[in-house]
């Protein structure tokens, strides 16, 4: 598979494919707030056009001074990068040593930035049997035979897990035993910030927590994310990027988008009202199991009959996209992930789904 396609949001790659206007396709694929972008954002973007005329804030002042309001942390405690996946690429060179445990299943590119950098990779494989319980004990045990960095997805994604803050605090407390650098991506953290443990690995040493900003305040085509860290780790980071990474327009929406509380509160009221009729609906398919999540996302398991990859056919026919996720380690050719949308648009991929599961 390609590298290319080995995510969702492919949405322009796909109308190309079917040749019709990217806005006749139902992407269910991308995990994107569906009450898009804030107001705030859109009028920050046309405010911010004549600010192309002069190269971007290479310190982003006004990004960390808005993410410290929003996180109530010192503003050196954060690196503002081009999407969060620059972080992760960047991040093995800074973290000593060749040996990297990815809890799985998990986003396919940490694995492809430590090869990059030649680092060994191994997986923990969680099981969708056990709703992708955290095996402490296992884990201990994995971290044992030697790790120099440990990658954890929470919430986990494909599967939507919000692993408890008591559990982070457990992992993160054995890595400093082993001496193993914990890379904690939150990317969907904010639609369940109480689960965050961005305090105590501000607070701490040898981690960093990854925060997206293109899902919750839906601007994946401007890529911003950032991380939190101690500042000796943001400095660190902040230095490998080299100076301009971020577009004018980038640090202006992201000012703009955590200062909107109002969109920030119904959006969390929205996407939890509809992923509880959502998952109601799905539940009442013979065929599928959904499994729990705290996100904008559900992974569902095909219990019998066509895989993931010929229900995403037969969708895409209908001008549906959904993520199959037989490219994620540890699931089978029996799991796909659909995006929390609109309730029309939620109700329209049911019926879809109703005619193909007559």
């Amino acid at each position: 598979m390609s590298h290319l396609h080995d995510h969702g949001g492919t949405i322009f790659t796909v109308a190309r494919t079917l040749g019709i206007d990217p806005e006749c396709i139902l992407d269910f694929s991308a995990s994107i707030n569906p009450l898009g972008m804030s107001p705030f954002v859109r009028e920050a973007l046309v405010n911010s056009c004549d600010t192309l005329l002069h190269y971007p804030d290479p310190g982003h002042f006004e990004l960390k001074q808005a993410l410290s309001e929003f996180h109530d942390l010192p503003p050196d405690h954060f690196t503002i990068a081009n999407g969060s996946t620059e972080l992760i690429y960047n991040l093995p060179a800074i973290v000593p040593g060749k040996k990297a445990l990815i809890i799985s299943p998990s986003f396919s590119e940490y694995a492809r930035a430590l090869h990059q950098h030649r680092w060994e990779v191994r997986h923990f494989t969680l099981k969708p049997a056990d709703d992708f319980a955290m095996d402490l004990d296992a884990v201990v045990r994995a971290l044992a035979c030697g790790a120099d960095a440990l990658f954890l997805c929470n919430p986990g994604n494909p599967g939507g897990t919000l692993y408890p803050l008591e559990v982070i605090e457990k992992i993160y407390h054995q890595c400093r035993l082993t001496g193993t650098f914990l890379v904690l991506d939150e990317a969907f953290m904010d639609f369940c910030e109480e689960g965050s443990a961005k305090r105590m690995i501000a607070q701490g040493d040898g981690a960093v927590v990854l925060r997206s900003m293109t899902k919750f305040f839906a601007i994946p085509g401007l890529r911003l994310g950032y991380a939190i860290g101690n500042p000796a780790h943001s400095g660190r980071l902040d230095a490998l990027g080299g100076p301009w990474r971020v577009n004018s327009l980038a640090l202006a929406a992201g000012a703009a988008a955590l200062r909107d509380m109002g969109h920030t509160t119904k959006t969390l009221e929205y996407v939890r009202r509809e992923r509880k009729l959502l998952v109601e609906q799905l539940s009442l398919f013979s065929q599928f199991r959904v499994y729990p999540s705290c996100t904008n996302y559900l992974l569902v398991e095909i219990l019998g009959g066509v895989s993931s990859l010929e229900l995403k056919e037969q969708l895409m026919s209908r001008n549906i996209l959904i993520r199959d996720c037989s490219s994620f380690i540890g699931l089978s050719d029996s799991f796909f992930r659909i995006a929390v949308r609109t309730g029309a648009e939620n109700k329209q991929l049911l019926e879809c789904l109703g005619g193909i599961y007559k």
